[in-house]
């Protein structure tokens, strides 16, 4: 599971669930974002293959968006983004037992429009 957090507004656009996220998917879903919410500057994340993959750098860089990772071993150097990952675990998945990644996306939904709308944080 990979989350997508506005690094201002600390809103999340996303959650993909998958067993795996490939670099297409990377593509895919940051082009469906761009597209809702405008271009970045710059996309902060870890040092996963799925955004180090040559096929995500060419992307970013013909889309004009500057990758910035975090120092391999420095989660903290992302601490928005693991800070929701808590909650996300805390107040969502370690009280379901999803019975496939489709029951998933169907539960995570709703509690990531809670999160932006009506949690407060």
């Amino acid at each position: 599971m990979r989350c997508v957090i506005d690094e201002y507004t600390r809103e999340c656009l996303a959650i993909e669930v998958g067993a795996s996220l490939r670099s297409q998917d990377v593509i895919l879903v940051l082009s469906r974002l761009m597209r809702l919410y405008g271009k970045p500057a710059f996309i902060r994340s870890d040092n996963g293959a799925e955004f180090t993959a040559a096929r995500v750098m060419r992307w970013l860089r013909d889309a004009s968006v500057g990758p910035a990772f975090i120092t391999p071993g420095s989660p903290w150097q992302n601490g928005f983004v693991e800070s929701f990952n808590g909650k996300l675990r805390d107040e969502l998945l370690n009280r379901e037992w999803f019975r496939s990644r489709a029951e998933a996306r169907v539960l995570i939904e709703p509690w990531r429009q809670f999160y932006n709308e009506k949690r407060p944080h």
